[in-house]
């Protein structure tokens, strides 16, 4: 093998490390207080007929945002759920990666509806019973999805689509963990609801684990 040749290979060796650096994120930010809520009644029945779940506890959506390299595509989520259960989303809130397929099951005895008029995603999947299975929709533009039940006007989640691969939850404390993070400079976000998003510049190196606490607004 030839000199330059070498240097050649040796300089995309180098580049391939990099961008599958193993570097982590962890730390905490503070949380909306839980809103209690009293279902309305269902528009089409006198009554909700079965129990309804108590509204989830509020968590948050932390990101890496900046330019990955082509190769983490391979890590992209193809396919989630939003199930209807106990006449409440699950999950409330669910970050997804830009292409993701959402299947949205119905799991109670009564009909639901699921629809949109977020600008990144419209759509209306109409009434449907537990066993009829919805048309599953595609999300190919980032942005926040609110979904709703035309049925259940309680009812309500979020669909968050990312342009990155790099993407967690907290729990309900606050607390997330992001690993397998390629080396370099990124911004680092933080997205509580449509009002509040925190971010941080970061620096990561390979190996390392970097704390970042954001401050509430």
């Amino acid at each position: 093998m030839s000199f330059f040749r070498c240097v050649i290979r040796c300089a995309l060796l180098c580049a391939h490390a990099a961008a599958w650096a193993e570097a982590t994120i962890e730390g905490t930010l503070a949380l909306p207080r839980a809103k209690a809520e009293t279902p309305a009644p269902s528009r089409y029945e006198n009554r909700i007929p079965g129990e309804v779940a108590p509204p989830p506890a509020p968590v948050a959506v932390v990101y890496l945002a900046g330019n990955f390299s082509s190769a983490t595509g391979a890590n992209a989520t193809v396919s989630a759920k939003v199930v209807q259960e106990h006449f409440q989303f699950s999950p409330a809130v669910l970050p997804v990666r830009l292409g993701t397929v959402v299947e949205f099951p119905n799991l109670d005895d009564s009909y639901h509806n699921v629809f949109s008029y977020s600008k990144p995603k419209r759509f209306d999947l109409g009434r449907y019973h537990k066993d009829e299975k919805p048309a599953a929709v595609v999300f190919d533009k980032a942005g926040v999805v609110k979904l709703y039940c035309e049925i259940h006007e309680h009812m309500r989640a979020t669909i968050l689509v990312l342009d990155t691969p790099y993407f967690t939850k907290t729990d309900t404390n606050g607390n997330f963990r992001l690993e397998h993070l390629p080396a370099g400079k990124f911004t680092l976000k933080a997205w509580l609801d449509e009002k509040t998003q925190l971010e941080r510049a970061v620096d990561l190196s390979d190996g390392a684990t970097l704390r970042v606490d954001f401050a509430s607004k």
